[in-house]
C-alpha cells in the first residue's frame, strides 16, 4: 500500500457541460438512500445553472447536516448510456479517474473513518454546517494498489447486490399479499364476479373461482385436483350478493363495526432519559417510530435502544408480544411494521393487537389499505398526530372469518418468507459493514483464490 489522498484516484465535483433551459435527468436529495446504495429516483428537471453534475459510475455524497451524519450516499447507476444528470448543490461528487475504482470509491465514502473526517470538518452555523470538497480531498490512507482495490469493491459489492435482491423479492411478496387483500376485502372482487356470472347466466362459484386465482377457466381446467379443490372451497366462503351499509355496498353477512369493537389498541411512553436505572444494560427492546422510518421491510426485528426491567414498568402497555402491528401515531403518521421480537414502544405509536378473529398479517395490510382515512383523522399544528381514539372510531367491514383465515394462511406462508430474507439481508449488512473498514484500511488479506487472474 500507498499513503496517499484520496484525489489521487477520484475528480471532486468535475466539471462537465449542461445547456441551461434544457431538461436533464435530475436527482435530489430525498432520492439518496439513508445507509445504501440504490437511488430510489430519478426525475426530469430544467437544468438553470450551478448544482452537481454526474453520470453513472459516480458515488453522491451529501455533505450538509443532518444527511451527512445520517449517511446519505449513493452510486448513480440507472442514467441513459453517456447521460449527464444533475442535482443539488448539497451533494458532493466523487468521480473515479479510472472505471475499476469506482466501487472502491463508493464504499470509501460509506468507510466510518472517512465520515467521521466529513463529519470533523464541517463549517458554518449550527442547523446548516457544510463540508467542502476541497477538505474532503484531503483525507490520507493507504491505498491498496489498482488491482486490489478493484476486487474490494467487487466483493463489498456482491453483497450489497445480495442485499438488493432480498429487498425485490420482499418488497414483491409484501406487494402480492396487498394485492389479495384489496381484491378480497376492499373491492370485493369474488364477490362482484358471483354477481355478475349470474345475471349473465354463468357458473358463479367458477367466476369468484377465476376472480381470486386470476386465471381464465381453461387454465383452472390444467391445474391440479387439490388445488382445484381448495380453490372451489374459498370461492364458496364468499357470499353472491352486496347489501347497502352506512359505507356503501359491502358483501351479505359482512358486519359494518369500528376498530374499537374489533382490536385492542395501546399506546406507549418515554421513562426519563436522564434516569440511567432505565436505560443503562436495557435488556427489553424499546422503540420509536425512528426505528421504522429506515426499514425497507415492513418486519422490525431490533431496536436502536433498550429498556431496563424498571424502565418497563414506566410503561403502561408493558412488553408487547411479537406480531403486534406498529402503527406511528405521529411526526409521520403512518410508518407500518410487524414486531418479530417482543417489544415496548414510545408514545409515537399506535400498538394493534392481533386476536383470534384477525391476524397480524390481516391487520396490516387493513391499515396500510386505509392509510388514507388514517391520515384524515390526525389533526396538530406542530405536527399531525392520530390519538387512539379517534383511530378506533374509524369504520371497520368485519368480514365472514373464515375467509379471514383462507387470507391469512397465504398471508402468513409470505411474512414467513420476508421474515426469512429480513434477517438474511440483516447478516448481510453486518457482514459488509464489518468488512468494509477492514478491507480497505488492509486489516484484511484478500485471499488469495480471489486474485487469481490478476
Amino acid at each position: 500500500m500507498s499513503f496517499e489522498t484520496i484525489k489521487d484516484i477520484v475528480n471532486f465535483n468535475p466539471s462537465r457541460p449542461l445547456s441551461k433551459g434544457k431538461e436533464f435527468p435530475f436527482i435530489d436529495m430525498a432520492s439518496l438512500p439513508v445507509n445504501g446504495r440504490d437511488i430510489t429516483e430519478i426525475s426530469n428537471k430544467v437544468f438553470n445553472g450551478g448544482g452537481a453534475k454526474f453520470k453513472n459510475g459516480d458515488t453522491l455524497f451529501a455533505r450538509i447536516t443532518p444527511c451527512l451524519e445520517n449517511g446519505k450516499t449513493a452510486k448513480v447507476e440507472n442514467l441513459p448510456v453517456g447521460c449527464i444528470a444533475h442535482g443539488s448543490t448539497e451533494f458532493i461528487v466523487l468521480s473515479a479517474k479510472s472505471k475499476d475504482d469506482e466501487d472502491f470509491v463508493y464504499y470509501l465514502a460509506r468507510l466510518p473513518d472517512f465520515r467521521s473526517y466529513a463529519i470533523s470538518r464541517m463549517e458554518g452555523t449550527s442547523g446548516r454546517q457544510r463540508v467542502s470538497w476541497q477538505a474532503l480531498a484531503e483525507f490520507n490512507l493507504r491505498l491498496p494498489e489498482k488491482g486490489k482495490r478493484k476486487k474490494i469493491g467487487e466483493i463489498l459489492k456482491s453483497i450489497d447486490d445480495k442485499i438488493h435482491l432480498n429487498n425485490q423479492i420482499n418488497q414483491t411478496l409484501e406487494s402480492i399479499a396487498q394485492v389479495i387483500f384489496k381484491s378480497w376485502f376492499i373491492d370485493f372482487d369474488p364477490v362482484r364476479a358471483k354477481i355478475a356470472a349470474k345475471q349473465e347466466g354463468n357458473d358463479p362459484e367458477l367466476a369468484a373461482m377465476c376472480a381470486i386465482s386470476g386465471k381464465s377457466e381453461a387454465e383452472l381446467e390444467q391445474i391440479a385436483k387439490e388445488d382445484f379443490a381448495e380453490l372451489q372451497a374459498t370461492a364458496a366462503l364468499f357470499p353472491d350478493e352486496l347489501v347497502e351499509s352506512e359505507l356503501g355496498e359491502v358483501p351479505k353477512g359482512w358486519v359494518v363495526s369500528i376498530v374499537g369493537e374489533q382490536v385492542q389498541t395501546v399506546g406507549g411512553g418515554t421513562p426519563s432519559t436522564k434516569n440511567a436505572d432505565f436505560w443503562d444494560n436495557g435488556i427489553h427492546h424499546w422503540t420509536t417510530p425512528k426505528d421504522l422510518s429506515n426499514l425497507t421491510d415492513k418486519i422490525l426485528l431490533n431496536t436502536e435502544r433498550k429498556i431496563t426491567d424498571i424502565g418497563l414498568k414506566k410503561i403502561s402497555s408493558g412488553l408487547l408480544p411479537k406480531n403486534t402491528v406498529l402503527m406511528s401515531s405521529r411526526a409521520p403518521v403512518g410508518y407500518l411494521a410487524l414486531a418479530k421480537i417482543e417489544v415496548a414502544i414510545n408514545q409515537g405509536y399506535i400498538a394493534i393487537l392481533p386476536n383470534t378473529k384477525y391476524s397480524a398479517e390481516y391487520l396490516i395490510h387493513w391499515c396500510k389499505a386505509n392509510m388514507a382515512e388514517i391520515k384524515g383523522r390526525a389533526s396538530g399544528t406542530t405536527f399531525q398526530e392520530i390519538s387512539k381514539r379517534n383511530f378506533r372510531e374509524i369504520n371497520f367491514i368485519r368480514p365472514d372469518e373464515k375467509v379471514i383465515a383462507v387470507y391469512t394462511r397465504t398471508a402468513k406462508t409470505l411474512y414467513d418468507e420476508i421474515t426469512l430474507k429480513a434477517k438474511e439481508k440483516q447478516s448481510l449488512i453486518n457482514l459488509r459493514d464489518t468488512l468494509l473498514p477492514k478491507l480497505l484500511l488492509g486489516e484484511v488479506e484478500i485471499p488469495d483464490f480471489i486474485n487469481e487472474g490478476e
